[in-house]
């Protein structure tokens, strides 16, 4: 389970690179990350973050990390 410095961690995550480099990943569409992995996800560290936001994207949640992104 993330605890709320993960969560605020998460929220602010930048996509590095490819087709949406630069923007947070909360961002990134949902058909994009299941095409992600299903192509197969990076390892390490992003490759979680992403299945993370696919999860809370599933699952609609997106409202709860919003409010976390620094401005």
């Amino acid at each position: 389970m993330a605890g709320q410095h993960e969560l605020v961690e998460l929220a602010n995550a930048i996509m590095p690179f490819g087709k949406y480099e630069g923007r947070l990943l909360i961002s990134i569409p949902e058909p994009y990350l299941v095409w992600y992995k299903n192509k197969g996800l990076p390892k390490g560290k992003l490759g979680r973050q992403l299945e993370l936001i696919l999860e809370i994207k599933i699952n609609g949640l997106e409202h709860l990390i919003y409010p976390l992104v620094r401005k």
